[in-house]
């Protein structure tokens, strides 16, 4: 058996080779060509999965240690008996963890008081309920919009698009890309937008009309971006736009790194029966990298604030890539994975 996989996937290499032949590659060059003659894949979002670069291959399987689906085209993949599985939730935490960083660092900038914030939380899966509980350990006020869950649920507890646009003082985008979401921040969304609020995007770039994006910077009191449209040569000018800017690192703890190469392995294992693996974790963290409990309760805004960034000085990230942002797929490959945090 052969297994091709993305190079820069951490704490991959050794485990699955007593079972396959795995050549590993940058992600970017897995093509056909590399995909030929291999069993499964093993990838993450830079490498493309679709007719033409699978069809004629022998791929029956491709696990992505990423929670997006959008590089692959998953009805062709169904069509063709090709068994794809995602790392569906697996960096959830970190995703949490770099918003209300991200949140608390340019509210101090920006001399925003947080007393009567109000979190509007655009998609509520798996990193929006995690985004929702730690900003109800806060006690903030929370409006969740996320159609499917309350055409699923019913209506109590989400708000439409509009309402939560009027309304929310934080915005917050949380859902995957694909037609429905795809520029779905355009003109319109952002005229609805209340004016001065902070806005936030740690989902997919596609998701946002940069151009629009633009044009509504002046009533956006503050802005906050990690994931971009054509990455990794994205707009200068939207950097330059951004109150805290990062090369597509909010999911990149090291919990979330673990899981998301666990999820991957336990897949292929699955597929393939390679029962030794089927609950494969990586090694056990150190004491020092196991999650760290935050105390809110009672805090002050300066002092969850310095608390967040003690924990996770996010203007660090910010700072590296605006210096060169060209290194976007460097700052990636080369990043030294975070610790997670948590409210209590």
């Amino acid at each position: 058996m052969k297994i091709v996989a993305d190079t820069n996937i951490p704490f991959l290499k050794g485990v699955l080779e007593p079972y396959a032949d795995v050549v590993y590659m940058d992600g970017r060059a897995i093509d056909r060509q590399a995909m030929m003659d291999a069993d499964a894949i093993i990838i993450r979002t830079r490498t493309k999965c679709n007719q033409e670069t699978l069809q004629g291959t022998k791929v029956k399987m491709i696990a992505s240690a990423t929670i997006g689906t959008d590089h692959i085209d998953m009805s062709w993949c169904a069509q063709n008996g090709i068994e794809v599985q995602n790392a569906e939730g697996c960096n959830a935490g970190a995703v949490a963890n770099y918003i209300f960083s991200a949140m608390y660092a340019v509210a101090s900038r920006r001399t925003i008081s947080m007393e009567d914030a109000v979190l509007g939380i655009i998609g509520v899966g798996n990193v929006g309920r995690k985004v929702e509980h730690m900003a109800r350990t806060l006690g903030l006020k929370v409006l969740l919009n996320d159609p499917p869950r309350a055409q699923e649920e019913g209506p109590e507890g989400f708000v439409t698009i509009d309402e939560l646009l009027e309304k929310a003082s934080i915005i917050s985008l949380h859902v995957p890309l694909n037609a429905s979401s795809q520029g779905m921040c355009n003109d319109a969304f952002f005229n609805k937008m209340r004016p001065g609020s902070i806005f936030i995007n740690a989902s997919r770039g596609e998701v946002v009309d940069e151009a629009a994006l633009l044009r509504a910077r002046p009533k956006i009191s503050a802005l906050v971006l990690d994931t971009w449209c054509n990455e990794p040569n994205v707009s200068q000018i939207l950097i330059d736009a951004c109150d805290i800017a990062t090369p597509h690192i909010a999911g990149y703890s090291y919990q979330g790194k673990q899981n998301g190469t666990a999820m991957a392995v336990q897949a292929v294992a699955r597929h393939f029966g390679i029962k030794e693996l089927e609950f494969f974790r990586p090694a056990e963290e150190e004491e020092a990298l196991k999650p760290k409990a935050i105390p809110v309760r009672g805090k002050t805004q300066g002092e969850i604030a310095a608390a967040l960034q003690y924990n996770y000085p996010i203007f660090t990230d910010d700072f590296l890539f605006r210096v060169n942002p060209a290194d976007f797929e460097r700052l990636r490959s080369e990043y030294n994975y975070r610790r997670e945090f948590y409210f209590e």
